[in-house]
């Protein structure tokens, strides 16, 4: 994509990533290797560094190790969603993490990639989540956005109306705050109310179609999704699972 030396002021206008890593050797070859590919790399070692970093980097991806000394990634992620802060979050776990990546998910991550990295695969879902989190020239640095036609800004159904221009959400009048993944699933589930959507085509146009993570993370941001626009999560009403097929949006309060 890019040569691997880059004057300064190249590098001020690549897109900026969080690497919050304990593992030197890890943090340097991830460094390099993500520099190649066009990225302006920021390292942290330990959660008090990162939060801190994420503060006064600004960055445009967060890419966050399950295992860190004292507070984990996971509690970072907590803590950082807490903050308000909308950042998208990519979890970097060992194949054995897989139910602190779940876990990870559930707290607000976005994505996950499991050790050890295939560099240009880490790219891509860094990619991937610029594309999704900035229709902006800087996600255009690593990939050119996908203009997707005939989309409406404002889609109503079943007593939910969701606003993209404003990224609002209003349940039977009342406004929710929903963060971008779940928007971006409610989107889906809204503009094909009344129809069964399949996990995989969930997967698709909410992930990309190069994701190749765990497929449960759309059942997990479902519950996360209906924890807050339905009046009891446990029995759904809006939003209904279809056994073996996926999920259908009611189009009628």
């Amino acid at each position: 994509m890019t040569n691997a030396v880059a004057t300064e002021r190249e590098q001020t206008a690549w897109p900026r990533v969080l690497i919050v890593e304990d593992d030197e050797e890890q943090l340097f070859t991830l460094t390099i290797g993500l520099g190649r590919e066009g990225l302006a790399i920021s390292g942290a070692r330990d959660s008090t560094e990162a939060l801190a970093a994420v503060e006064t980097i600004r960055p445009d991806v967060i890419l966050l190790d399950v295992m860190l000394p004292g507070m984990s990634g996971i509690d970072v992620c907590r803590a950082l969603r807490d903050r308000g802060i909308s950042t998208p979050i990519i979890m970097l776990s060992s194949h054995n993490e897989e139910l602190d990546v779940v876990l990870g998910i559930e707290v607000g991550a976005d994505d996950y990639v499991a050790k050890p990295y295939r560099m240009r695969e880490l790219a891509a879902r860094i990619s991937a989540q610029l594309r999704r989190s900035q229709p902006t020239p800087v996600a255009e640095a690593v990939h050119p956005r996908q203009h997707v036609a005939g989309r409406v800004p404002i889609v109503s159904a079943g007593g939910v109306t969701l606003d993209t221009e404003r990224h609002e959400v209003t349940v039977a009048g009342r406004e929710v705050e929903i963060p971008l993944r779940e928007f971006q699933l409610l989107r889906e589930l809204l503009e094909h109310a009344g129809r069964v959507v399949t996990r995989d085509e969930l997967l698709e146009r909410v992930w990309g179609f190069d994701y190749d993570g765990d497929p449960r993370i759309v059942a997990t941001l479902v519950g996360r999704l209906r924890s807050r626009i339905e009046a009891d999560p446990d029995y759904p009403t809006h939003i209904v699972t279809i056994r073996g097929v996926g999920y259908r949006f009611n189009d009628r309060p």
